[in-house]
């Protein structure tokens, strides 16, 4: 690795049991991991949920975190992923006797409220991508990660996220054909 981890100092204190490093380390992580997990599973609750539970995983891995072996963050947004498929697998094991509750499809009472609309279009066109495309999109265009790290992330070579991206992309478009006409 080229480049040093930010992480590792704040991570070390956390290892042992800094209640101020502890505070940084969720003031510098929660946002970005609560964005991660809103993305990927559409649900604000489930997203605390996954947040917690990933800061569970920080402080148990803490004292056992080898500096140099991979970067903290990378290693961080992979549990994240990995919380939220185990989500989205249990959804879809989930059989129920009724349909769950719909949003309303009908337009807003306000047509002020446009912007949140495409805001809810274009996160259920999110929603629908395969998870791997949509998994990409999300790192790259909205946790802003750069290809090489995201690709780290997933596991995959930088040529192999440049076309997943690229499938999302024209997947994303087509679905919000409509929209990007107005």
């Amino acid at each position: 690795m080229g480049e040093a981890d930010p992480d590792e100092a704040l991570l070390a204190r956390v290892a042992e049991g800094d209640p101020a490093a502890v505070r940084a380390i969720v003031a510098r992580k929660l946002p970005r991991l609560m964005s991660l997990a809103q993305r990927m599973l559409g649900d604000a609750a489930e997203a605390e949920d996954v947040a917690q539970e990933a800061f569970l995983r920080i402080w148990k891995q803490a004292p056992r975190w080898r500096p140099g072996q991979a970067k903290f963050d990378t290693w961080l947004h992979r549990v994240t992923l990995n919380l939220c498929y185990d989500r989205l697998r249990r959804r879809r094991e989930i059989l129920t006797d009724e349909p769950p509750e719909q949003i309303d499809p009908g337009p807003a009472p306000d047509r002020g409220l446009e912007a949140r609309d495409v805001a809810v279009r274009v996160s259920r066109a999110l929603g629908a991508l395969p998870d791997r495309q949509r998994e990409a999109i999300v790192l790259c265009h909205y946790q802003e990660l750069g290809n090489i790290e995201a690709a780290a992330v997933m596991g995959v070579s930088v040529e192999a996220l440049e076309s997943l991206l690229g499938r999302g992309r024209r997947a994303l478009r087509t679905a919000l054909a409509d929209v990007v006409e107005r």
